[in-house]
């Protein structure tokens, strides 16, 4: 008998797997790389066909799938205003957007206490590096307990790191500004850098791996940037408007490269 892809099957309608496909998904067989991707691309969107999978799963696959929910979604946890929020944001990035807030907040209080004109503003240092505390979260191994769930998705890889990168610049960014606005650190001198930082260090996780990246950026910025300023005091040259166009240069570089090097986020 011959298996229908999503889409064709007559037996269930235009846009929906073949029961004997479903079948055969559900039981584990050694389905061809292009139709298992197929299904599971096509029950990501397909509810019917989801809730035929699990009418075909074997009771031990039932019964661990029941057991993971539940400690997923505790009693009382409305869970469909959980999953989209989570395509975005993973629970394992919220112990990250709290360390994040935090440093923006010791480095408010370092310029608020710290004598004026001493040295530049810790806010204006540290903003381009901030948000690479949740991007090193976003895409790593070691730090979200469902990488090896997501990375096994059809849609694993840049897009899903993309989404991730966003929710961490969606949160920081706002934090920044406010923080900037009481210290006067003009957005002007920072917010160009830290989207050029954040691109380059996307760039440099397709070959070193996005915590790595991360820290190997934030460590080079300490040491380039963040010293010499702590040191010699007043504002460092790369944090200047005329580096703007540098800059500017920087963040179209990081984003092409990401661009090129979009299959190398696919790889566990």
């Amino acid at each position: 008998m011959r298996e229908h892809a999503p889409g064709n099957d007559p037996r269930t309608g235009a846009g929906h797997a073949s029961a004997d496909l479903i079948a055969r998904y559900a039981a584990g067989d050694d389905l061809p790389a292009d139709r298992l991707w197929a299904v599971e691309a096509h029950l990501e969107t397909c509810g019917l066909c989801r809730l035929r999978l699990a009418d075909a799963a074997p009771p031990g696959v039932t019964a661990l799938t029941e057991a993971v929910w539940a400690d997923l979604d505790p009693p009382g946890t409305p869970a469909p205003h959980r999953r989209p929020l989570a395509r975005w944001a993973p629970p394992a990035l919220v112990p990250w957007f709290a360390m994040t807030t935090f440093v923006v907040l010791l480095a408010l209080l370092v310029d608020l206490v710290a004598p004026s004109g001493v040295t530049a503003s810790a806010v204006l240092l540290l903003a381009p590096v901030v948000p690479l505390l949740g991007v090193a979260g976003a895409w790593s191994r070691s730090l979200d307990p469902a990488y090896e769930l997501v990375v096994s998705t059809p849609r694993a890889g840049l897009r899903l790191l993309l989404r991730r990168t966003f929710a961490v610049l969606v949160v920081v960014l706002p934090v920044l500004l406010a923080a900037g606005w009481l210290t006067g650190a003009s957005p002007a001198y920072w917010l160009l850098p830290c989207l050029a930082v954040t691109s380059v260090t996307l760039a440099l996780g397709s070959v070193l791996g996005v915590r790595r990246a991360a820290i190997t950026t934030a460590s080079l910025w300490a040491a380039l940037v963040v010293g010499p300023a702590v040191v010699l005091g007043g504002v460092p040259g790369v944090l200047a408007p005329g580096a703007a166009p540098l800059w500017a240069v920087a963040l179209t570089g990081g984003a092409a490269a990401v661009f090129f090097r979009s299959a190398a986020y696919a790889r566990p």
